[in-house]
């Protein structure tokens, strides 16, 4: 299940962000969509999201890279890539960067990628905008980074469009454009969404390639516990904005804490025990309304655990060793609520 770290524990973080924020005003009211999420990925290293959709980890990423809505308002105590501070930069400072030092992969490479310019005029524009070379250079680099993403005929497909290309080739045609200047960072939003399986398999073994080849910081984003358990170094579980749970993949998948954790593992059927016709587990209920005032645990309207001390209060992450976190007063709870001793798979 966990795979050896291409990173070192002693060297600085990539990416270091706390407290992050990401409030958006709607007709309703302000919706909070991150609320006081804190992350930090190294070089080499995978750190993965996990959650539902809506839970707030694509906003957390476009958070990061500067690149929310219109209405939307960002706030960090401390927002770092590098060691310089994205929070001090002006709007044009961080648009260099982007592209640059840190690049994302996008959910959908159809949407974007311009329907209206070919693979090598899009790829040669990053390269040139940040002033890494000129036309032939930056034709050369696209040429062989294509082909370094496995596509063959690279130099012919430089010269077609989005739309003659299949999902899996414009996904490949993504990764290898967010590698253009060799950034330190690549977010990447769930990219294998949409893909068959076979093709998705490739996109994930690229990936780790690449990242061990550049020691690349890797941020994945996804709701699919396979390619989390397959690809992570660390996880963090996001629920209604907020982080529930963090630790090594090995801890979130054996001792998962949090009680959403929980309910996500129980959703997923386990090879040589789940049973042939056996019914998975479910999470009940739907995601709280993430306007105005948040009081108490986001999560209690949906858990079997929940007591009269989860509505009352904010609920605050509590440290559990070095990377281990959970957003829960199950520890403050009786002993019988506990969800700690409640093996992976066990029925609700």
């Amino acid at each position: 299940m966990t795979r050896t770290p291409y990173f070192s524990g002693n060297e600085k973080p990539i990416l270091e962000v706390e407290g992050l924020t990401v409030d958006i005003d709607v007709p309703a009211g302000k919706l909070h969509a991150v609320s006081d999420v804190d992350l930090h990925v190294g070089r080499g290293e995978t750190l993965c999201i996990v959650g539902e959709s809506g839970c707030g980890k694509t906003m957390t990423a476009l958070g990061v890279m500067g690149l929310t809505p219109r209405r939307a308002t960002i706030g960090a105590r401390r927002l770092v890539l590098e060691g310089q501070d994205l929070l001090a930069m002006s709007k044009a400072e961080r648009s260099a960067l982007r592209g640059d030092r840190m690049a994302m992969i996008f959910q959908d490479p159809m949407t974007s990628l311009n329907p209206v310019y070919t693979v090598g005029n899009q790829m040669e524009e990053i390269y040139r905008h940040h002033g890494k070379g000129g036309h032939r250079e930056a034709r050369e680099r696209a040429e062989y980074l294509l082909e370094k993403v496995g596509i063959t005929a690279a130099k012919g497909r430089l010269g077609q469009y989005p739309h003659q290309l299949s999902g899996g080739l414009r996904q490949r045609v993504m990764i290898a454009m967010t590698l253009m200047c060799e950034p330190a960072l690549i977010i990447a939003d769930e990219p294998t969404t949409a893909l068959d399986v076979t093709i998705q398999a490739q996109i994930l073994r690229l990936l780790a390639d690449l990242q061990k080849e550049y020691r690349m910081a890797l941020v994945l984003i996804t709701h699919d516990l396979g390619v989390v358990a397959r690809m992570a170094d660390r996880v963090i579980v996001m629920y209604a904005g907020q982080v529930v749970e963090t630790g090594t993949a090995e801890e979130v998948f054996t001792a998962p804490m949090h009680p959403y954790t929980q309910g996500l593992l129980d959703c997923i059927p386990i090879p040589g025990k789940t049973l042939r016709g056996a019914k998975l587990g479910s999470i009940p209920g739907i995601v709280p309304s993430l306007i105005g005032d948040l009081t108490g645990c986001q999560f209690g309207n949906r858990c079997s655990y929940a007591f009269a001390a989860c509505a009352a209060a904010p609920v605050a992450l509590r440290k559990h060793g070095k990377g281990r976190g959970c957003r829960c007063l199950l520890d403050t709870a009786p002993a019988s609520a506990s969800v700690h001793a409640k093996p992976v798979g066990a029925a609700p």
